[in-house]
């Protein structure tokens, strides 16, 4: 727990987030055809998802504690890393629609990756469905955790591996090669693994804020 309250990481998410927007905006890309200078949505797009798988693992790692100690603060945790991995999510979704629509000519065209994207999107609303539909805390705590262990694998398979399995328009699945295997620069390397890198520490920034105010308001409560 030390690791949410230092500093250093912070200060690092801030200037590579902001290294970013700028080298992402300035240094040269690819000459590609059809995607042209919309590549440049690869530092924004896919380090949104990175950062939406790594808080949904937090979250897991967390759930799995609750169910092992029973500590209401791994239950906060979790729950927290779920509304910001969510916030993630809605920005990949958002992006990817951005980047589709001048790319594949709408920005949805029901391809299989977004199809599996929209479906794990719902099954974590329904985590959040279920939170709020329990009132008693201690129950409301395990059966969300052991949803959300659960939820966790489903999302991985729907978005990882079963667009792979079919005919997909999106880079990395149905026989179309991932940017990282054809066309990713040494330029793009300079911007895009630094983002992945700050977005991440953003998203975990985020998901202790909303942590600690949470706590706060517990606290509060009880002082009442």
């Amino acid at each position: 727990m030390k690791f949410i309250y230092q500093t250093w990481w912070k200060v690092l998410a801030v200037l590579l987030v902001t290294y970013t927007f700028i080298a992402g905006l300035l240094l040269p890309v690819p000459a590609l055809p059809i995607i042209h200078e919309t590549i440049r949505n690869l530092y924004f797009h896919v380090p949104m998802w990175f950062s939406m798988c790594v808080l949904f693992g937090i979250s897991v790692w967390y759930s799995v504690k609750y169910l092992l100690k029973g500590d209401e603060n791994y239950d906060l945790i979790a729950v927290e890393s779920v509304n910001t991995g969510l916030l993630f999510y809605v920005l990949g979704l958002v992006t990817g629609m951005i980047w589709a629509k001048y790319t594949w000519g709408e920005a949805w065209s029901n391809d299989p990756k977004q199809n599996s994207a929209a479906i794990a999107f719902l099954v974590y609303c329904a985590y959040l469905v279920l939170r709020n539909s329990i009132e008693e805390e201690q129950k409301r705590a395990r059966l969300s955790a052991i949803y959300n262990i659960f939820a966790f694998p489903i999302m991985l398979v729907l978005i990882f591996i079963l667009p792979r399995m079919t005919d997909s328009l999106h880079p990395g699945n149905g026989g179309n090669p991932a940017f990282g295997r054809y066309d990713l620069d040494s330029y793009m390397r300079l911007v895009f693994y630094p983002a992945d890198l700050g977005w991440i520490f953003l998203g975990i920034w985020i998901a202790t804020l909303r942590f600690r105010m949470r706590v706060a308001e517990r606290k509060k409560l009880e002082e009442i």
